[in-house]
């Protein structure tokens, strides 16, 4: 079985403040285990899809700028019968912030969320529809904090114009500011449903963004059972398996409050650890055989 793990044309930027080639890392641990994997980027038009039997979708960490491109490839390497990890409707789902509609409408905690159409116009009636002082504006299709935007009631004529510019390219959500952001958020790893480890991601003093790429730094502490148990709910209303997916939120009064459910390209933190790389390994197993 000829296997490989998808990933992207590197960009350094994207990559700051992390340590280990977790891609490389986790390629050269399966093939210490006798699998055959090679690597491979998702846009690359020399390569022959049809060889493999599957696609593990690792670090396409541009397909938000690409998106028709990459969901056609999708379909592409799928129509050719390549098994592809995580699952190819799975992904369409998740590529855009509606998903979040969805979840909440399982009754599971998610920041409450609005949603403003391409084309149209910041209102200043969410402040009081999402009762708070301040919020942030993301896209419904980013990575990484992209084109992200706070606004409150005390810059809401600046903030708007610059929102509206941004609304004429696609559509955004609108989400109150979290204040227990400042405390960190978390990310719970799970590997074909099982728990694996954790992180928590800090953002930098005077901002919110907790990526390493804008400062944030990240631990590793020790999760109360009930915020696993918490996050693993999550994957429990999915319509399929996944091999990998990293759960964010916050912790509001000591309940998990999703925040975004990361399944297509998460970083996982797994940092070179055998025992990290073994739980990875355990669940694509369980999957292909």
């Amino acid at each position: 079985m000829k296997i490989t793990v998808v990933g992207y044309k590197k960009e350094a930027r994207l990559s700051q403040g992390v340590a280990n080639d977790e891609d490389t890392d986790l390629i050269n641990f399966l093939k210490e285990k006798g699998l055959d994997v090679v690597p491979s980027i998702w846009n690359d038009e020399n390569v022959d899809w049809s060889s493999f039997d599957v696609a593990v979708i690792k670090s396409p960490w541009d397909y938000h700028n690409h998106l028709s491109e990459f969901l056609n490839w999708l379909d592409h390497i799928e129509q050719l019968g390549v098994r592809v990890l995580n699952p190819v409707e799975i992904i369409k789902w998740n590529s855009d912030k509606h998903y979040l509609k969805d979840i909440a409408n399982k009754q599971l905690p998610v920041i409450a969320s609005e949603y403003l159409e391409k084309g149209s116009f910041f209102e200043n009636h969410f402040f009081d529809l999402l009762n708070a002082d301040k919020l942030v504006v993301k896209p419904c299709v980013s990575a990484g904090a992209q084109n992200t935007v706070t606004i409150s009631r005390d810059n809401v004529d600046e903030r708007s114009k610059e929102i509206n510019e941004l609304l004429k390219e696609q559509d955004y959500m609108v989400q109150p500011f979290v204040e227990e952001i400042k405390n960190g958020e978390w990310s719970f790893l799970f590997f074909n449903g099982k728990y694996s480890h954790c992180s928590l991601k800090t953002p930098k003093e005077g901002d919110f963004r907790v990526q390493h790429y804008h400062g944030g730094s990240i631990s590793y502490p020790t999760p109360d059972p009930l915020h696993i148990e918490q996050a693993g709910a999550y994957l429990k209303s999915l319509p399929q398996s996944t091999l990998y997916a990293r759960v964010d939120g916050v912790l509001i009064d000591n309940t998990f409050n999703l925040m975004e459910l990361e399944l297509i390209e998460p970083y996982l933190f797994l940092n070179g650890d055998k025992v990290l790389l073994e739980n990875y390994y355990q669940a694509l197993i369980a999957l292909i055989s």
